[in-house]
């Protein structure tokens, strides 16, 4: 429909508070009628509903009309009717009449999605504005080109209006998602030629130490193995330390709601999902979030696929999605990362405090609120919270076992012993929860990294932010094949690496960035994990010395370095077995106590997944090897259900192991 047919309200007849405030209109003022009263008028919204949703706004962060969407006490048509009625103006249709595309360039795509804009038309000197948000309109005005004249109002379904931008720019956004982090801080410009000539000139040299010197050269591995398993070791010790000294002392979060302070007011709370090549999981995605005891109101779940994935957008389609539940459709890019997907996803959110969750998650139910309400106690420098995981088949088999185990020793004692040390903490891919402003700031996630989180908690570091863990448990499953454990691992694994190269590009101003302390903890997290990675097979050949086989270092390494050796070898081992056993030891898991000592045979299995993690890294850095899951699935009670094998997408950071 043509611009100049329809009914026009210009910017400067419009208030700035909506309903709720006087508007100039000509010369003359009037009061605009209360969209709850338009909507009782109508016959679209009961007297009673209007009250509760009156009572809701007053103490939630929330707009009025999501508030009466998302609890169902209206239809989105007379919303939008009534809102057309208050504003004097018509409600335009996108799908007949798109937009004028010059017009979207001149803002940004991104800019209109954020606020829920499009420019729509240009007739006789003066501009269509189409908006979600009526009452906004007049703050957007200011950064509109001054150029374009009178602008008029007209309104449209947020909705609708995203649908023609994406349609019409998903190129460019698709790009800008690619890119968000600096040049400096991103692993895109990896150069796999210079890594592969610096990894053969490593080679070339140990070889040629071998060469000269057999002794030299397993030594010098030895030796390197050696202070990376005494410095891994020292971290766990010091962790399991101050776990034992603190006990499982609250972490704060069990308070009283009304002891919340920084927020006036419940924000609104966005949860992005990525999908990709899901069959049935949104029966069982809707019920587990429904747990989440947060106002429905207040929570934005945005389940993120991509443009090519028609078998979960047909599972979603077919899907009765509340709701405070959509899909977000990420177009086709260079790359195809839970990263780069969430980086899109992002502009469409509404919160201001942003989660992150994987397709098989089942959080606790006081979840978000505990988030909240840790936000609201702290300052902005704590930009993210990072919740705790656990496993919900860990009687499938051995490896569910050990990989609960491992779990519950890296999120129970290690990392919040990390926590306390002051080191900076690298992520998990689940249970993720951020300040919006912050994760703005830091330019979102690195789209080409494969481990996205680890990667984002250095860079919050970095940047002077801090996370905090925060005592609340998302249930997932363990993955309990082996070819699967191994290709999972081999991601994390790749991913720390880069990550570590990323960061280390310039050694000075990583030290001045985080500091001598937080760098230290940086090199002992990420260089010592992957030298035991590598070289936790050089350890297993001193197994020869007590089964009397041939060693390289037999006959030549002193008596008493041996004995030193293989005490050190000892106390680490049985370090291991005691974290290990405290881990586990609380009613859940205390059954898992007999199962840890098997761990020495769980972690070659690591080993394995470096090689095959350190070949991709020069062959394909940015091929995110995707996890199985579902084999076995869980309901919402708890407890193991198998059900057919289903795909997720999952980036969650593995512990530093300890394979000696």
């Amino acid at each position: 429909m043509p611009a100049t047919n329809l009914r026009l309200v210009p910017s400067d007849a419009l208030p700035a508070g909506g309903d709720r405030r006087s508007a100039r209109a000509g010369s003359g003022r009037h009061r605009r009628k209360p969209l709850g009263q338009i909507l009782v008028e109508m016959g679209a919204l009961t007297p009673e509903n209007l009250a509760m949703a009156v009572s809701l706004q007053s103490r939630e962060d929330a707009r009025f009309g999501d508030i009466l969407l998302t609890n169902g006490w209206v239809r989105e048509a007379d919303l939008y009717a009534a809102l057309a009625q208050q504003y004097d103006c018509q409600i335009a249709n996108l799908q007949d009449d798109p937009p004028d595309v010059r017009l979207i360039d001149r803002l940004g795509a991104t800019y209109c999605i954020r606020h829920g804009i499009v420019p729509w038309k240009q007739a006789g000197g003066a501009t269509v504005i189409i908006c979600s948000h009526p009452d906004e309109f007049q703050r957007v005005q200011k950064d509109l080109p001054s150029d374009w004249g009178r602008c008029f109002l007209a309104i449209a379904p947020e909705g609708d209006i995203q649908a023609a931008l994406v349609s019409m720019r998903h190129r460019s956004l698709a790009a800008h998602a690619e890119n968000r982090v600096t040049q400096a801080e991103s692993c895109r410009g990896w150069r796999t030629g210079a890594v592969a000539r610096f990894a053969a000139a490593l080679f070339i040299a140990l070889a040629g130490l071998f060469v000269v010197s057999p002794f030299a050269g397993f030594a010098t591995l030895v030796a390197w193995a050696v202070v990376t398993l005494l410095l891994n070791s020292t971290l766990k010790g010091i962790a399991a330390l101050q776990y034992w000294r603190r006990g499982r002392a609250t972490d704060g979060t069990d308070v009283p709601p009304d002891a919340d302070r920084g927020f006036l007011k419940l924000p609104t709370v966005s949860i992005l999902v990525p999908l990709y090549k899901e069959r049935e999981i949104a029966g069982r995605l809707v019920e587990r979030l429904a747990r989440l005891s947060y106002p429905r109101e207040l929570l934005d779940v945005c389940l993120v696929v991509e443009e090519d994935d028609t078998l979960t957008q047909q599972t979603l389609a077919r899907s009765n999605l509340p709701r405070w539940m959509r899909q977000i459709v990420v177009p086709r890019g260079v790359v195809k990362t839970k990263p780069r997907a969430m980086n899109f996803a992002l502009d469409f959110c509404r919160g201001s405090v942003i989660g992150v969750y994987d397709a098989e998650d089942a959080p606790a139910p006081d979840q978000i609120h505990k988030i909240v309400r840790r936000f609201a106690q702290r300052g902005p420098e704590v930009a993210c919270l990072q919740g705790k995981l656990d496993f919900y088949n860990a009687r499938t088999n051995w490896l569910s076992r050990c990989f609960t185990v491992e779990y519950a020793t890296w999120w129970g004692i290690v990392l919040p012993g990390v926590e306390r040390a002051g080191f900076a903490i690298p992520l998990g891919g689940t249970t993720l929860f951020f300040r919006r402003d912050a994760l703005e700031a830091l330019g979102r996630w690195d789209a080409h990294n494969v481990t996205e989180d680890a990667d984002l908690g250095i860079r919050l570091a970095r940047h002077g932010y801090r996370t905090e863990l925060v005592d609340t448990v998302t249930e997932e499953e363990a993955n309990c094949r082996v070819w699967p454990w191994i290709k999972q691992r081999s991601r994390w694994i790749k991913g720390y690496a880069m990550t570590y190269g990323v960061h280390m590009r310039h050694p000075r101003k990583l030290w001045r960035d985080l500091g001598w302390w937080k760098f230290l903890g940086f090199q002992i997290l990420f260089l010592g994990s992957l030298s035991q990675f590598l070289l936790a097979p050089i350890l297993w050949t001193f197994w020869a010395f007590p089964l009397g086989l041939p060693h390289p270092l037999r006959g030549v390494m002193p008596n008493e370095l041996l004995i030193i050796l293989g005490t050190v070898f000892m106390a680490t081992e049985l370090l291991t077995i005691t974290v290990g056993v405290q881990a586990v030891s609380n009613a859940k898991l205390r059954w898992l106590r007999f199962w840890v000592p098997t761990l020495h045979f769980y972690y070659p299995l690591a080993s394995l997944a470096a090689m095959k993690g350190f070949v991709e890294i020069v062959t394909k850095p940015f091929y995110w090897d995707k996890t199985q899951h579902g084999k076995f699935d869980a309901t919402v009670s708890g407890g193991d259900a198998p059900t057919d094998a289903l795909p997720h997408t999952d980036a969650v950071i593995p512990p530093p192991l300890n394979p000696a």
